[in-house]
């Protein structure tokens, strides 16, 4: 016997309601039951849901590592610096997808809950014996909103971990590599992306990160932004798509922002040149 869709299974249930009307919770608790089944037989499996998310962020990784595109947002690094943090790289990976599935559910199961509350809240307004003035389609779509939006949620899901993926692994590579600084980029510019004003208000401003190699050193110092580590990171809150461009050297640092070196760092960068110049 072919089970019925999620569709007929709320379609009759609010049939029965508006003919019998709230007579006892034993009929609520029987539709309840069923709508909930047929809702959960609409929903990918979570194994192949598991798949998808392992595929997605699994390309994202070869897209970043193995086809070198983290290298547009890391230049100067080394290509062994990447191989050497490979496996904290592989196992944020494995990190995301525990995220991204842990997530996927936790929205599933609370667009469940709402979708079986607005059915009963329905159910025990009519009163018993049924009613004549019940707008059936309209009441059928409310009910049914919630549950609609799963796919979608999940859709962003996966964009907003892929976003957040490749945001970790660019910090790890920055602070393992010996990164001194980064520039933000924001997408404001970008069509219809709904984009963070304090964010569109960093693009292109310069965040020192804390302890590095050149600060010790007393070459550099804090820019008006300051320390990176005083503000969210890029990919950090929801649905955020800004990433950064990390600098790996004083020289790179100084063709960005030159107030950022000190003068010790100035009269270094100055001997560099008279050596390479000879």
């Amino acid at each position: 016997m072919v089970a019925r869709s999620y569709s007929d299974v709320l379609r009759a249930a609010i049939n029965d309601l508006v003919e019998h009307g709230f007579d006892s919770q034993e009929r609520v608790d029987r539709w309840l039951k069923a709508i909930k089944e047929a809702a959960e037989r609409t929903l990918t499996p979570e194994y192949e849901l598991e798949r998808q998310l392992r595929m997605v962020l699994e390309e994202t990784y070869r897209k970043l590592i193995d086809r070198g595109g983290i290298l547009a947002m890391h230049r100067g690094i080394e290509r062994f610096t990447i191989e050497r943090v490979r496996p904290a790289l592989r196992a944020e990976v494995d990190r995301r997808i525990m995220a991204s599935a842990g997530l996927i559910r936790l929205n599933r199961d609370q667009m469940m809950a709402k979708t079986l509350q607005r059915f009963q809240g329905w159910a025990t307004s009519i009163p018993a014996g049924g009613t004549d003035v019940a707008k059936r389609a309209e009441t059928r779509a409310q009910i049914a909103k919630p549950l609609g939006l799963v796919k979608f949620e999940e859709r962003r899901v996966l964009i907003d971990q892929s976003h957040k993926m490749t945001a970790a692994i660019s910090d790890i590579l920055a602070r393992d590599g010996g990164a001194i600084a980064g520039m933000w980029h924001s997408n404001w510019r970008t069509p219809h992306y709904n984009y963070r004003e304090d964010h569109k208000e960093r693009d292109e401003q310069i965040f020192m990160l804390r302890g590095n190699w050149a600060l010790a050193r007393g070459l550099v110092k804090p820019g008006p932004m300051g320390f990176y580590d005083q503000y969210t990171a890029v990919g950090e809150e929801i649905f955020c798509r800004c990433w950064m461009q990390w600098f790996y050297t004083v020289s790179a640092l100084y063709r960005a922002a030159p107030d950022m070196l000190t003068k010790k760092g100035l009269e270094s960068l100055e001997a560099v040149r008279k050596e390479l110049s000879r």
